[in-house]
This record gives C-alpha cells, sequence and structure tokens, in this order.
C-alpha cells in the first residue's frame, strides 16, 4: 500500500512566554537540566514502593504537585539567574528521617551565579545551607552536619538532648553521621524542606550519564568501576563562586584532554599515621590538622578543647577534623612525589579544585570535582573543600535585582511555559493507523486537531487526553489511505492545579 503524506504541525497554543534558546557558549548559562521540567517532582514514602516503584506527588509539607527542578534561567552580562524549585527530576527519598523535601520556591527568589569568577587571596569559609547547586536545581551543602562535639557535656551536640550545637571545634562530617538517611541519590531533607546533597551526588550524575548504573528492580544507583569504559565526568553543578563541579573523572594530566581519563583523587586523608599524620587512635583528639587550624583561627587546644577519644562511638572520619590534607604535609599536588617511605599522587588542592580542561572548558578553567574512592563510596571533602576557591558573591537574589539588570536575556522557561512539540507520526501500512507523541507538560490536558488541507480543522475527541508523564503518545486508528494526506496539531487546553509558588 502507498503510504500517505503525513505531515506533523507543532502545537499553536502557547501558553505564556515559550522557551527561548540562543547559541549561547556559557556553560554557565547552557548546562542546566532542563529535560524534565514539564514533570512533577516526586518521591517514594518507603523501601517497599521504592522496590514497586510506586511514588507520589503529593505529601506532606507538598500537598500539591509541583515541577521538578530549574524552571527559568535568565542573564546579564555579569550574572546568570535561576529559578528553581529545588526539586529532583527523579524519584527521590525514601529517607531515615522524619523530613520531606518541598518546593523552594518564592514569590521574589532567584539564585544567580557570576559568569566572571573572581579568585581572591584570603579564601571564604564554606557555610550551612546551600554552598552551591546541581544543575538539577538540588542544593549542594558542605561536609558539616551543623553539629560537633560538646566537650562540658562528652556527648555529640543534640537540640534533643538541650546540648545545642556543639562547641565548633571537633565537627561531624554529614556522611558518616547522616548518611543512614540519606536515599538512593544520596541526597536527604532538611526540616526546611531543602532537599541537599552532601556528598556524591549520583542521582543527578545517572540522569546526565556520568559513570553510573542503575539497577531498576531496586531502584539504586552503583559507580561504574570499570576503568575501560570511563569518560570525562559531566559538569553537574555549580558552587556559588561561580566554579564548575565535575563529577570524579577528568583527564590525568590537567592541560591534556588527550591524556585520558581517570578518578580525581582527592588531597586528604585520615589522620591515621600514615603520610606523616597524626594517629588519632593512639595520640587521642588533641591536635587539629593545619587547614582546621586556619580555618578556626587556633594553633592549639586547651585540654577542655579536646575531642573524644578514637572508638566505636567516635571512629575516625567522625569528624571533619579527622583529615589531613596531603599538602600540609609536604606532598605537591598533580606530582607523583615521595615523603618519607610514602609515594602518592593527588589532584585536588585543600579546595577541592584543580586548573584544567574539560569537555566545555578546552582553554582551561578552575573545577571542582566529586571525590570518591576507587570502590565508588564518596571520600572526603566530598565537593567543595572547607572554603570556596572563589569569591561566593553568587546565592539568594530577588526578582527585582534580577530584572533592574539589564539587559537582560531570557535563556530558559519551562514548566507551564514549555511548547510542545510533536515527532514525526509514524505509519502502520498493515493498519493504517498514526501514530503521533508529543513533548508535554504533566497534568496537561491536550485536544489533536486533524484537517486534509490545512484550511478545516477538525477535534478528534477520541485523542483528547491528559499528560501523566512530561511526553504523550496516541493514535488514530484506520486512517492512512493511498490518496489522502492528513495534517495534525495538537493544543493544550487546560492545565490541572499545581504549586506554583516561585513559577
Amino acid at each position: 500500500m502507498k503510504l500517505p503524506i503525513i505531515t506533523q504541525i507543532k502545537s499553536t497554543v502557547v501558553v505564556g512566554l515559550v522557551c527561548i534558546f540562543s547559541a549561547h557558549a556559557d556553560p554557565l548559562v547552557t548546562s542546566w537540566f532542563t529535560a524534565n521540567t514539564g514533570k512533577y517532582a516526586r518521591i517514594y514514602t518507603s523501601l517497599v514502593n521504592r522496590t514497586n516503584g510506586v511514588s507520589t506527588t503529593t505529601w506532606t509539607g507538598q500537598t500539591s504537585p509541583t515541577y521538578a527542578g530549574v524552571h527559568e534561567i535568565n542573564y546579564s552580562a555579569n550574572w546568570v539567574y535561576v529559578k528553581n524549585s529545588g526539586l529532583a527530576s527523579y524519584v527521590m527519598g525514601p529517607w531515615n528521617n522524619p523530613n520531606l523535601p518541598k518546593n523552594q520556591g518564592t514569590s521574589t527568589k532567584v539564585i544567580r551565579f557570576p559568569r566572571t569568577p573572581t579568585i581572591p587571596t584570603n579564601k571564604t569559609l564554606t557555610g550551612l545551607g546551600a554552598i552551591g547547586y546541581l544543575v538539577d536545581g538540588v542544593s549542594v551543602y558542605n561536609t558539616s552536619d551543623g553539629y560537633s562535639y560538646s566537650y562540658a557535656n562528652s556527648k555529640d551536640a543534640s537540640p534533643i538532648a538541650g546540648i545545642g550545637t556543639g562547641d565548633g571545634i571537633w565537627n561531624r562530617d554529614a556522611l558518616p553521621n547522616e548518611g543512614g538517611s540519606f536515599d538512593a541519590a544520596l541526597n536527604h531533607p532538611q526540616p526546611s524542606g531543602d532537599y541537599h546533597a552532601h556528598a556524591n551526588p549520583i542521582g543527578v550524575r545517572y540522569l546526565l550519564g556520568d559513570n553510573i548504573n542503575f539497577d531498576s528492580a531496586s531502584k539504586t544507583y552503583s559507580e561504574n568501576t570499570n576503568t575501560v569504559t570511563l569518560k570525562h565526568s559531566p559538569l553537574i553543578g555549580w558552587a556559588l563562586d561561580g566554579i564548575p563541579i565535575y563529577g570524579p573523572y577528568g583527564y590525568s594530566v590537567p592541560t591534556n584532554a588527550a591524556s585520558g581519563v581517570r578518578r580525581m583523587i582527592s588531597g586528604y586523608v585520615l589522620r591515621d599515621g600514615t603520610y606523616g599524620t597524626t594517629n588519632l587512635a593512639t595520640t587521642g583528639r588533641t591536635s587539629l590538622p593545619l587547614w582546621a587550624q586556619a580555618a578556626q583561627n587556633k594553633t592549639t587546644l586547651t585540654s577542655t578543647q579536646y575531642g573524644p577519644a578514637v572508638n566505636g562511638t567516635y571512629p575516625l572520619g567522625h569528624f571533619s577534623e579527622d583529615y589531613d590534607y596531603l599538602g600540609d604535609l609536604g606532598f605537591i599536588q598533580s606530582a607523583t612525589n615521595t615523603v618519607g617511605s610514602y609515594t602518592t599522587s593527588f589532584d585536588l588542592n585543600k579546595y577541592n579544585a584543580r586548573y584544567c580542561v574539560t569537555p566545555e572548558y578546552p582553554n582551561g578553567t578552575w573545577a571542582y570535582f566529586t571525590t570518591i574512592k576507587a570502590d565508588g563510596t564518596s571520600w572526603y571533602p566530598y565537593n567543595v573543600g572547607r572554603w570556596y576557591y572563589g569569591s561566593p558573591t553568587g546565592g539568594n537574589s530577588t526578582l527585582t535585582v534580577m530584572n533592574a539588570d539589564t539587559p537582560l536575556t531570557i535563556y530558559f522557561k519551562g514548566a507551564t511555559n514549555l511548547s510542545e512539540v510533536i515527532a514525526s507520526p509514524t505509519v502502520n501500512a498493515a493498519n493504517g493507523n498514526v501514530t503521533l507523541v508529543w513533548s508535554a507538560l504533566e497534568g496537561g490536558t491536550y485536544q489533536v486537531n486533524v484537517s486534509t488541507n490545512l484550511t478545516t480543522w477538525t477535534t478528534n475527541v477520541a485523542l483528547t487526553t491528559v499528560a501523566t508523564n512530561n511526553s504523550v503518545s496516541a493514535i488514530e486508528t484506520g486512517v492512512a489511505t493511498n490518496s489522502s494526506k492528513r495534517f495534525y496539531r495538537v493544543a493544550r487546553t487546560a492545565v490541572a492545579s499545581y504549586d506554583a509558588t516561585g513559577y
């Protein structure tokens, strides 16, 4: 049978301002993950539900569905502005704590990043809360869980026990202390609902095609440790100083893209007596490593500032100060060198950064890298060190500030501002069925109009549908004939109620 000419017509209905893409070359503008901006954020409420793939779009604190991730990007000469729900587009959860995520948008909030990082001599300490954002909009936090050891109480701080936040000298590392509450993507929510990453953000790395495996049965992620198939990690986020964050894999030689790809080695080691470190198991926690001395402005500790003995309750690695930086012990970054009886090489400075070429920056850039061990487990300091390498001039801003920053260019508007696009229709020669597939907004109601002459259009009521994902398919049965032409257009006629805060 001779097949008819089936012509696609893109959606004729555009709600609000459509996506505007420019041929912009700045990765700070173009690297944000927006492919799933038309999907609702979802969580698993239990391990059983995760295994069975049963998720929900509403939960305590999020009583209406809301769209995932980044939904607007604007830029000026000096800044990039992002509007964002802070919720990942993969299914989040469950967590072994009572906190649940929620939309982080507000009616006035935008997040901004400097387009040209400034590298100061005097560095700024990273603080609690977001120190950057992954390209899917999820917050990046530093290594701390916000609590420290209390000498007077001979235990870690605990607000439940009325101890407060502790002495601020032996500061708890979030991964060993809160890791049990991380979801499969290695993130968890604050009481405020801010879903965030302290360690290796394996979920977004999978979305971006980094060296990650996904088990569809258990809905869990794992590192692909096959070094033969390694590729350079994608750009996975931005710190508030405007410096990019990459996954764990970079070029072997910092300035040579032809040098092969390997895992980037952290400059931090446990204080267990190796590499010239103090063996805390022997001496006790009576001294700080040099980097922590600088961070806390303390060179020596009094007896009332000592930490607990290394034991089962407080194992090595419990505190950030249990790590030493090899650069403070005579080792040189990006060189194979021997100090004492130890020979080692490490790639990242004490800020967890290096200057290097990357796929996005063939001429070179400062970049942070996620740090993991050879077996794929997270390793200190995970994403960004105790200080920012650049000046953290970015962070929360307002629509008033953004709109006053002219000229301002809209790069992307997603969620309900998306414009639907129909893929080329396919025809089944045996039965004459025509299959239509188009990008969609979850919760949107779609009407398909049909024409044989591009002048008169008829609504095919049978093809009216409500999108349950960000893609829709529909089949018009038995309409392909030897001589007819058919044209299609799709219109979004309604949108289900959703949490529009910050959109």
